[in-house]
C-alpha cells in the first residue's frame, strides 16, 4: 500500500513555474492525489496575489485546481489544539505546526515540505521529507 502523503504550501506553489528546477518534483507529487489542508489552499491564494502579483482570478483558478487534484483536510478546533502541542514540543512556527497537526489528523505518513527539518519524525507517525533534495525516483508514492 502506498504511503498517504501531505503537501506543504510551498510544494504546491512550484507547480506554477514550469521553469523551476522544483517543478517536476511538485508535479510528480500532485499527480498522486496527496492530502492538503484548507490552510494550504488559502496560503497558495495569498502567495499568488501578494508575492507573485497574479490576479485574484488566477489565484482562485489555482486553488480550485488544488481542490480537484488533492484530498482536502479541514482545519478544525481539534487540529488547532494539536498544533499548540506541536508548536510547544517541536519548536516549529505556529503555521508549520498547524500543517503538521493537519497531516497527523489525516493519518499521513509523509509530509513533503522544504521549510521544515528534513528527515525528522514527528509523534512517531509522520516523516518530514524535503522533496527537492532527493532524487525524484526516491519520492515515496
Amino acid at each position: 500500500m502506498l504511503d498517504k502523503i501531505f503537501l506543504d504550501s510551498n510544494v504546491c506553489l512550484y507547480i506554477l513555474d514550469k521553469h523551476s528546477s522544483k517543478f517536476l518534483a511538485a508535479k510528480t507529487l500532485l499527480e498522486n492525489r496527496p492530502t492538503i489542508s484548507t490552510q494550504v489552499i488559502l496560503e497558495n491564494i495569498n502567495v499568488c496575489i501578494k508575492k507573485f502579483k497574479r490576479s485574484k482570478s488566477f489565484a482562485l483558478s489555482h486553488a480550485r485546481s488544488l481542490q480537484l487534484t488533492c484530498e482536502v483536510s479541514a482545519v478544525t478546533n481539534q487540529t488547532i489544539t494539536k498544533a499548540y502541542f506541536i508548536f510547544e514540543r517541536y519548536g516549529y512556527s505556529i503555521f508549520d505546526s498547524l500543517i503538521l497537526a493537519t497531516a497527523l489528523q489525516a493519518s499521513c505518513e509523509t509530509l513533503y515540505s522544504e521549510d521544515m527539518q528534513h528527515g525528522q519524525i514527528v509523534e512517531n507517525k509522520i516523516t518530514i521529507i524535503n522533496p527537492f533534495i532527493i532524487p525524484i525516483s526516491k519520492i515515496a508514492l
